[in-house]
């Protein structure tokens, strides 16, 4: 059998930590929050996150056939 492929728009948007994690960057985070954001979703939108668990076990599953990077 041929390898299996990581999902490449995943890679890009993901990263598998070694503890099972998936840190991830926040969406609509683009156009320097210029307008249309509250003070508290410009606050909320900064920097990275990890997924929930349930979730990390899904896209680990189904987007990284070989787990971590």
């Amino acid at each position: 059998m041929p390898k299996m492929k990581t999902k490449s728009g995943a890679k890009k948007r993901m990263q598998v930590k070694k503890s099972g994690k998936v840190k991830f960057g926040h969406a609509m985070g683009r156009h320097l929050f210029t307008h249309g954001k509250t003070p508290d979703g410009k606050r909320k939108n900064r920097g990275t996150g990890h997924l929930k668990d349930m979730d990390a076990k899904k896209v680990i599953k189904e987007l990284f056939p070989y787990g971590a990077n």
